[in-house]
């Protein structure tokens, strides 16, 4: 652990300073939680604003460890992730003061001024997003050593992509609830702010968009610890098939965060699929476990080979 946290200083600078800026503002935003009483939404006031801090603690240590892995430093990936910073400054300013204004962050048109703030969050996000894109294709370009690890950034890298998509119907037309000052809704077929999953907040009476937002941003971790996970406890697994494993994993996390997304779509809790959902979900299991079967008889066939 003292080994990793001395790498880790060495880091990008710009993405280091502020996992370190936000994570003591996911500390102050506890404290909020705690002792502020004021109820937004149906939740902590302070919540939002802790789920925001800790996502760009995991985010930017991510993207930090992910370019310390590159061959040789990127002129043009340092200037897409000084990019990300500023965007993530931003967003928290926004949406910090909000809190302190008493106001909703997301989805306010209340007021000329809860309207700008939202359209420059908006704005904001829609820049990370294809800084993040230019990052993704200097990580592919450069080609990081390591095949494992670079197919899992990879992999990571896209589907997050994936995942900032998922939340763009949010704000379509589509879910506009018809409430004065309110222009889009995380829930899909009940109000906001409505019963919901503990810590999370996810709808547990109707759809919810932000759970196919969650699982495609994380795999931005998922991947690189399913590589970490293979590399140190699947030693007899050849780094060709490593590598196949991660591309299937890939694959189904992707097909997943699809899913989810279409179940919120659709209206539908999370914990109460419907049978079309169920469907889905076996299908996607079955074809995981084929293909990861399959990947692992090619492994053994030239081993069986050699023996006879």
């Amino acid at each position: 652990m003292t080994t990793v946290l001395h790498r880790a200083t060495h880091w990008n600078r710009p993405l280091m300073v502020l996992v370190g800026a936000m994570a003591v503002l996911a500390v102050v935003a506890t404290a909020g939680v705690l002792i502020d009483p004021r109820v937004l939404t149906g939740a902590p006031i302070w919540l939002k604003p802790l789920k925001f801090a800790v996502s760009f603690v995991l985010y930017g240590g991510t993207l930090a460890w992910m370019l310390s892995l590159l061959p040789r430093r990127s002129r043009v990936a340092e200037g897409a992730v000084t990019v990300i910073v500023a965007v993530a400054v931003i967003e928290m300013a926004v949406i910090v003061g909000q809190v302190v204004r008493g106001q909703a962050s997301h989805f306010n048109d209340s007021s000329p001024l809860n309207t700008a703030l939202f359209a420059a969050m908006g704005a904001a996000i829609m820049v990370l997003f294809l800084a993040h894109l230019v990052l993704g294709i200097v990580v592919l370009i450069r080609r990081i050593p390591d095949r494992v690890a670079a197919t899992a950034v990879g992999w990571g890298l896209g589907l997050s992509l994936l995942g900032m998509l998922a939340a763009v119907p949010m704000a379509l037309p589509t879910q506009d609830p018809g409430i004065e000052g309110i222009s889009g809704a995380h829930s899909v077929g009940v109000p906001d702010g409505g019963p919901g999953l503990p810590v999370v907040g996810w709808s547990t009476t109707g759809g919810d968009l932000r759970i196919g937002h969650f699982v495609g941003l994380h795999a931005l971790q998922a991947l690189p610890i399913l590589a970490i996970l293979l590399s140190r406890f699947a030693t007899r697994l050849d780094e060709r098939t490593r590598v196949r494993l991660l591309v299937v994993a890939g694959g189904a996390y992707g097909v997943l965060t699809v899913l989810l997304t279409w179940q919120a779509l659709r209206g539908q809790p999370l914990l109460r699929p419907d049978a079309g959902t169920l469907a889905a979900l076996a299908a996607l299991v079955l074809a995981s476990a084929t293909a990861t079967g399959l990947v692992l008889a090619r492994q053994r066939r030239p081993e069986l080979e050699l023996v006879a």
